[in-house]
């Protein structure tokens, strides 16, 4: 004998507590999260637990069809870290647009960046934060590899 379904918004999920199941994307965003670059764990020990700034970052998160590296949804702040497979990718300027059409802003820093030059990477995302305009002259393609700037804690 079968059981009715219950109401919407009642029971618990049929694999579990904490939701093991969702959509193909949040699965994906999910592993994301246990296999995150070099770079990306520097940065998320940097903006986790409002240690950068009273802002509430989260990691690897579903907007849309995209995932979102980190992203603070109160300030509309997307930041993402792009490793080299970016470097002349023509889906990540329209998949910018995109998340841009939708109010967000978006920052994109190489994984290089994140691990020499830390200062720069944390001032402009400190800007960013003090400018809340959804359009403000922050670059939203990774900053040009210049000088390299000596790794200094935040």
């Amino acid at each position: 004998m079968t059981r009715p379904s219950p109401p919407a918004g009642e029971g618990d999920s049929p694999l579990g507590e904490r939701g093991e199941g969702g959509s193909p994307l949040q699965l994906h965003a999910r592993s994301m999260r246990k296999e995150m670059t070099v770079a990306e764990r520097l940065l998320w020990s940097i903006l986790r637990d409002r240690r950068f700034s009273e802002y509430k970052f989260r990691r690897q998160v579903p907007v849309g069809r995209f995932i979102a590296d980190f992203m603070c949804y109160s300030a509309r702040l997307i930041v993402e870290a792009d490793g080299g497979q970016h470097a002349e990718s023509a889906y990540d300027e329209s998949r910018t647009l995109w998340l841009e059409a939708q109010d967000f802003r978006v920052l994109r820093f190489w994984n290089s960046q994140i691990l020499t030059q830390r200062r720069t990477v944390l001032d402009t995302l400190h800007a960013a934060l003090a400018d809340p305009s959804p359009r403000s002259a922050l670059p939203s393609r990774p900053l040009p590899q210049g000088e390299r700037e000596e790794s200094r804690a935040p």
